[in-house]
């Protein structure tokens, strides 16, 4: 039977420390002094639960001076400093404060109070694990933190005042005192039940009660203990460096050379199949799907990117700025309303853009890195862990370091299964959040402009047409824009589309010839837009190098990259980015054009020959390609200039070629590049009659 703790508040003081010191006998005795026993017992049980809740007491009330006051007072100290020094120091009071009312609850049921503690740690255990492992992973990094204010004494002035202030048994440790609080209590608690569970007798029904809470509270502990481990880990593995090549050759040495060379021949006794591979298929999926967001994000990215540049080439065109020689009415008010939209709501739906989709999709990109670089760090470690066990088959043991290389595998491999499913769910939620605020923004995007729209089509002539008339004055119009745009085209195919390639840049014929005899005409290729290398062997090159073709693959049989040569430098360069160029001779090109040497020959993009309309002598057209002149006989063209054509052929009548005057300048002009002018035709909308 329990006895309620006031029976022995009449016993002097010094009665009770002393019996407390004392083990109670555990061995059988007459009736008297059996019931003196159990009383000891009963008396060392409620002392040791009384140091329970009274040391809980004091130790919630130490967390909420440090959350509340001291915390509140160290505002010289920047966010992120508070944020890791007291790391989640909140939700450990919040778990605490829940298991410390119902611990004083239990003093009400005196005769199963033990038994209700003991099942009240068994409730709190997994949530005590949650809150208490996050704050002893982050403890380090906190002491870190101490320390670089030691090293400033003016601020470790400031906070040593403080932490007096408000709480003066902390002394010169200061900060440290606080901060070791929280795990020197986690370590307590199964030292506290052993304490109660040493004075319960073991045939009382709490006493199982008893040994399962503080086996429980051991485990919390040894967890703990392996989740700052993994961490360390975790935080070893996850870093990503930009290293040069110098940088990553001065790294190695002859044990990164032995670690690699076992791990390339574990690798290829698996690929031969003379070693088993070992299979684990839950990090398998795991891996698969990380894999899928990482894609996903990748490819977003991208998507991305082109679109903010095609935004940006977008806000840059603005035709509404040019003087057209177009009369008032619709075309003016249309002007208007592009104006007002370019100038705010599509740089305003730009901004929006950058600032919610485009920067947190870059921050998901970083935040991806990270596990990548754990998930490869756990295959090398895997390469490790497996050779390990062979030699533990084999002969029995290994050394302490292969010890260690075991238990880093084990470390990663934990962390990922137990962290993987959950980062793949957040950064699934995060990548949906960005496609909705995307969304979101091209739908305010859209409300945006009909809004101003509204406004501009009130002013229109023909806003209050009746709806059948309205319908026939857009037929109209769209009938008068097809014949306007059909028209327009028989102009533009009657040209004679531009080479496939673009000219040699100046000065380049030289540096072609001496391709041209090394490696022959058919590895010759021309750039057809500018390329900028994103990596060590990636080549920069401008529109119209030409390259000659060392292989059409990389190391990997990529055949989307090619390894070229310029004459100069060897590098990859995508294929797409490549056409063949054709050498053809002056004399099949350009005729008898007047005043080249005879023995001249000039390297340009051979096209296929195409009928083209005679241009009259004398007339004035415009130059619907640019052309750059490579000689002294031609002239340069921009688009859109206009030209007189002095004679439409060469001088061995040759129809390819025009003598034109350019701004008071005389040359030859590809005549494929010229186009007559078409008569403007009337634009816009009119009332109808």
């Amino acid at each position: 039977m329990l006895y309620p703790l006031h029976h022995h508040r009449s016993e002097p003081a010094d009665m009770a420390d002393r019996e407390a010191d004392e083990p109670p006998s555990r061995t059988g005795s007459p009736d008297g002094e059996s019931q003196v026993s159990e009383d000891k017992w009963l008396l060392h049980q409620r002392l040791a639960t009384r140091e329970l809740i009274d040391t809980e007491v004091s130790y919630l009330r130490m967390l909420q001076l440090c959350a509340v006051d001291i915390r509140s007072r160290l505002q010289q100290l920047p966010q992120g400093d508070l944020d890791v020094l007291f790391s989640n120091i909140d939700d450990i009071i919040e778990v605490n404060s829940r298991f410390l009312q119902d611990l004083q609850e239990t003093d009400s049921r005196e005769e199963e109070q033990v038994q209700l503690i003991g099942n009240l740690f068994l409730e709190f255990q997994e949530a005590l694990e949650r809150v208490y492992k996050v704050y002893c992973a982050n403890y380090d990094q906190a002491l870190l933190l101490v320390e670089s204010y030691r090293r400033e004494p003016e601020l470790q002035r400031q906070i040593q005042g403080i932490i007096e202030a408000v709480v003066p048994q902390a002394g010169p440790s200061g900060l440290s005192f606080l901060l070791v609080i929280p795990l020197q209590r986690i370590t307590k608690y199964p030292l506290l039940l052993q304490k109660i569970l040493e004075n319960t007798l073991p045939d009382a029904s709490a006493y199982p009660v008893l040994q399962r809470a503080t086996s429980a509270l051991q485990d919390v502990n040894t967890n703990i203990n392996e989740y700052k481990r993994r961490k360390e880990v975790a935080s070893k593995y996850t870093k990503v460096e930009q290293l040069t090549l110098r940088e990553r050759l001065a790294r190695i040495n002859t044990h990164t050379l032995s670690k690699k060379t076992t791990r390339l021949s574990q690798l290829l006794k698996q690929e031969a199949g003379l070693v088993p591979r070992t299979e684990d298929k839950e990090f398998d999926d795991l891996e698969e799907r990380f894999h899928w967001v990482s894609l996903c994000v990748t490819e977003l990215k991208n998507n991305m990117a082109a679109y903010l540049d095609n935004l940006g080439a977008f806000l840059r065109f603005r035709p509404q700025d040019c003087d057209l020689d177009t009369p008032g009415g619709p075309v003016a008010q249309y002007r208007n309303l592009a104006r007002d939209l370019q100038l705010q709501a599509f740089p305003e739906f730009k901004q929006r853009l950058e600032g919610l989709v485009w920067q947190p999709l870059c921050s998901l990109a970083r935040a991806l890195a990270g596990p990548q670089n754990l998930i490869n760090k756990r295959l090398h470690k895997l390469l490790d862990f497996e050779r390990l066990e062979e030699k533990l088959l084999e002969v029995g043991s290994v050394t302490y370091e292969e010890e260690e290389a075991r238990h880093t595998y084990q470390a990663l491999n934990s962390l990922l299964v137990a962290e993987l499913p959950q980062f793949n769910q957040l950064a699934v939620q995060w990548l949906g959040q960005i496609l909705r605020t995307f969304m979101a923004l091209q739908g305010d995007l859209a409300k945006q402009v009909l809004q101003t729209a509204e406004g501009s089509l009130a002013q229109l002539p023909h806003h209050r047409l009746p709806e059948l008339a309205f319908r026939k004055l857009v037929e109209d119009a769209l009938g008068q824009a097809s014949h306007q745009l059909r028209s327009f085209q028989e102009d533009f195919e009657k040209v004679l589309p531009p080479p496939s390639v673009q000219p040699l840049l100046p000065g380049a014929e030289r540096q072609v010839q001496a391709l041209l005899s090394k490696y022959g005409p058919g590895k010759l290729y021309q750039v057809t837009s500018n390329i900028s290398g994103a990596g060590t062997l990636d080549l920069t090159l401008p529109r119209g190098q030409i390259v000659a073709l060392l292989q059409n693959k990389d190391t990997k049989g990529n055949s989307s990259r090619w390894l070229v040569d310029t004459g100069g430098h060897r590098g990859y360069v995508p294929a797409g980015k490549l056409e063949l160029y054709h050498i053809v001779s002056s004399d099949e090109k350009l005729g008898g054009q007047a005043g080249p040497r005879e023995d001249a020959r000039h390297l340009t993009p051979e096209r296929i020959p195409a009928p083209v309309p005679s241009i009259p002598t004398r007339t004035q057209v415009v130059a619907v390609y640019p052309f750059a002149a490579r000689s002294s006989h031609e002239v340069s063209l921009q688009v859109g200039q206009l030209v007189t054509v002095l004679e439409a052929q060469d001088k061995k009548g040759n129809p390819d070629w025009s003598l034109v005057e350019v701004d008071g300048q005389r040359g030859y002009v590809p005549s494929s590049f010229l186009a007559g002018a078409p008569s403007p035709a009337p634009w816009g909308w009119s009332l109808p009659s």
